[in-house]
């Protein structure tokens, strides 16, 4: 079952760090900054064992203005939030902002503990107390108890680890689903280890010895060995505040803010679909294209917000939009974020990220940001069939194979299997290579369908004495282009269906034939006739066009390519043509010859048929070529069938 972690989150100097101390026995200020300014800087990390047997791990955030970057790549992983005030302060500027990056990242339930209970006076705690219920109010906090406690004497610890005991008791019960995901927050390297990373598993499960691709550099390494809570274990699940010792790469190849996944899991990405929230707090209206800090995972991007519906989200509106980053991250549809001013530094909103990996979406019309907007409704509802078929619609004629899809649906395994079976036996949606279970909507092949026939159709116009049109020449005319295999399956349905036709190389409308008119019609028999009374001595192609003058080049080399796509002339080179029939005999003759002498050389084939270099040497490669000779040396024998 998925691990559970407790998250601190207040004003400066309101005691996190020593209620931590008080209820652990551990000091998460490990730097010796941080002891010497009394204040947390860096994430701090301990677990505590709850009287119901669960141990809680427990994430320790800096509360100093300077340093909410870091209370929010701690917050990234949060189950509970253990909100601490000073009861000799009350409610302070950090206060707020910590509760609103917690809303902001979809924390749900918690604890309100009042620290320094010992310096005030019972009538002020109360007061504080009233102050606290007040401020929380209509928030996911409203219910949650508040404690008072002496982090010093250890006065009222015990009631805060049974009421931490009952909240975790209440949380709904998960399995560990999809790959491995861990936000890395720290790195580093220790002598005689290498490098290690930490951060809390989000997602999945992974074992010593298995490979970790980080996001979104792609770097993968193997992992050495793994530590939850100082104790080495071998398999870590979501939830576990973990340590991951890694072999094979240094310290300075991976980044805080990375994300560690297992490989072909997450899609790096410098565009995210978003639904966003102003803060009702928020001092101004964020404005289209606002330069903003985004911060998603433990990661801290520069970026701008392109709103989708309007010039404007005044503080407390929501509406959809697109982050625009200077530089990619990887996470999954459903992650939360975090965004704040570029400067000064300060939370003015947030939300949830909808699709990962989306094109730029246009704003230049009304209709244009209609269609936006509808297509981010989708993603942000709770139809998953419907995101997988928005997904595959806007991937268009690329499609997404199933490790694709998986990364930018977040559906993996027997999971997406089952949401595919639908859409897949109903023709919504369409595999075109089982290899890679490639797959793209049925509305896209409808389109490709159309513009091969329409190919076709155009080819057969300017062509009506051609018998079809070449795979590689229809495919240079279809506009988007398409690959090979795409084209192949969609000639396939095609001829189900009865529209077209495929003979050798070409293709061709099921209702094409070519009808010549008269003058061609004895134009064909003309040449027909030259060549069979040729015999083995045909015209090259220029003199074969020359016997006509009257009629255009194009028609007459039309013609002798009828000629050939119909069996009466064969294509021996590009410039010599043989009837058939001649052809045929010839090679009768040579079967003979070869079956009785076991071999022929060229000096033998021209006494044979009594024809000049010009005329045997390119027969000879053509008996070659369609595999009724096989050369050797000098001389040619019978291939063997």
């Amino acid at each position: 079952m998925r691990a559970i972690i407790l998250g601190t989150a207040g004003h400066v100097d309101h005691g996190k760090t020593s209620f931590i101390r008080a209820l652990t026995g551990m000091d998460c200020d490990r730097l010796k900054e941080e002891k010497e300014r009394g204040i947390t800087i860096e994430l701090g990390f301990a677990s505590v064992d709850l009287p119901g047997g669960q141990r809680l791990g427990i994430v320790d955030v800096p509360g100093h203005e300077k340093f909410v970057r870091n209370m929010v790549a701690g917050a990234a992983g949060m189950d509970l939030v253990a909100f601490i005030v000073a009861a000799d302060e009350g409610i302070m500027p950090q206060t707020e902002e910590h509760f609103e990056i917690c809303r902001l990242l979809g924390v749900r339930d918690g604890i309100i503990v009042v620290t320094k209970k010992d310096l005030v006076e019972p009538d002020w705690l109360e007061m504080v107390e009233e102050e606290l219920r007040e401020f929380f109010a209509d928030s996911f906090l409203a219910a949650a108890p508040v404690l008072t406690v002496d982090s010093i004497s250890g006065e009222g610890m015990d009631a805060v680890r049974s009421a931490l005991a009952a909240k975790v008791a209440a949380l709904p019960r998960q399995d560990e689903f999809g790959p491995f995901r861990l936000p890395v927050d720290r790195v580093f390297s220790m002598k005689g280890f290498g490098t290690i990373i930490t951060g809390t598993a989000l997602s999945g499960r992974i074992e010593t010895g298995a490979d970790l691709t980080f996001y979104p550099g792609g770097l993968t390494a193997k992992i050495r060995g793994m530590q939850v809570h100082g104790q080495e274990e071998k398999l870590v699940e979501a939830g576990h505040r973990t340590a991951i010792n890694l072999q094979g790469v240094e310290k300075e190849q991976i980044n805080r803010g990375d994300m560690a996944a297992s490989p072909g899991a997450m899609v790096a990405s410098g565009i995210f679909d978003v639904e966003l929230q102003v803060l009702a707090s928020a001092t101004k209206p964020l404005k289209h294209r606002s330069q903003v800090r985004v911060h998603v995972g433990t990661r801290e991007i520069t970026g701008r917000v392109s709103l989708l519906q309007a010039d404007a989200l005044a503080p407390g509106e929501q509406g959809y939009a697109q982050l625009i980053l200077q530089h990619k991250a990887a996470a999954w549809p459903g992650d939360r974020f975090v965004v704040r001013s570029y400067s000064p530094a300060a939370t003015i909103g947030g939300g949830r990220l909808l699709s990962i990996a989306p094109r730029k979406r246009k704003r230049l019309s009304e209709a244009d940001c209609a269609k936006a907007a509808q297509a981010l409704a989708v993603y942000a509802g709770e139809e998953q069939e419907a995101i997988v078929l928005q997904l595959l619609e806007e991937s268009g004629l690329h499609g997404l194979d199933i490790v694709q899809l998986a990364a930018r649906s977040g559906n993996y395994g027997k999971r997406l299997q089952r949401l595919l079976q639908h859409p897949i036996s109903t023709g919504a949606v369409v595999v075109v290579d089982s290899d890679t279970q490639r797959m793209l909507a049925a509305s896209v092949t409808r389109l490709v369908q159309e513009r091969i026939l329409a190919a076709l159709a155009a080819f057969h116009r300017r062509n009506p004495l051609k018998n079809g049109m070449g795979r590689e020449e229809l495919r240079s005319q279809i506009r988007p282009a398409v690959d090979a295999r795409l084209l192949m399956h969609q000639l396939s349905v095609l001829g189900k269906k009865g529209e077209v036709v495929q003979e050798g190389g070409e293709v061709r409308l099921s209702g094409h034939v070519v009808r010549l008119q008269v003058d061609e019609a004895a134009m064909e028999q003309k040449l027909e006739g030259i060549y069979l009374k040729a015999g083995l001595t045909p015209p090259n192609l220029k003199d074969a066009l020359a016997l006509f003058p009257d009629v255009p080049e194009k028609q007459s080399l039309q013609m002798l390519e009828l000629l050939t796509a119909r069996g009466v002339l064969v294509r021996v080179n590009d410039s010599l043509l043989f009837h058939r029939n001649v052809l045929d005999t010839m090679q009768e003759q040579l079967v003979a010859v070869l079956k009785e002498q076991g071999e022929i050389d060229t000096p033998a084939f021209k006494d044979l048929t009594g024809l000049t270099r010009k005329f045997s040497i390119p027969l000879l490669e053509y008996f070659d070529r369609i595999k009724l000779t096989l050369r050797i040396g000098d001389k040619r024998v019978l291939r063997k069938t």
